[in-house]
């Protein structure tokens, strides 16, 4: 039996260190505000750490640039206690 030891690798996206940097996720178009650090962040999403645990629902805005007025639709992929893997939506 032959066995191809080559894998196929899977290309991801390009992923940037920001050791907590803090930003705002807002909820109930913009009537709630949840103070939350990026972890990390690449073109498609993010890694969003709380400092409780907090029902957040499958959408969201996210501030990337607090100072700015811009924020980011997200969509919740996986949640780990206090920890949410998002995709940025259109």
């Amino acid at each position: 039996m032959i066995v191809d030891d080559q894998r196929l690798k899977v290309k991801r996206e390009p992923r940037r260190e920001l050791r907590k940097r803090p930003t705002w996720m807002t909820v109930d178009d913009g009537a709630t505000k949840i103070e939350c650090f990026i972890m990390d962040v690449s073109p498609g999403g993010a890694k969003v750490v709380t400092d409780v645990p907090l029902d957040v629902r499958d959408g969201f805005q996210l501030a990337l640039v607090p100072e700015h007025t811009t924020r980011q639709s997200c969509e919740v992929v996986w949640r780990r206690g206090k920890t949410y893997g998002v995709k940025f939506t259109p």
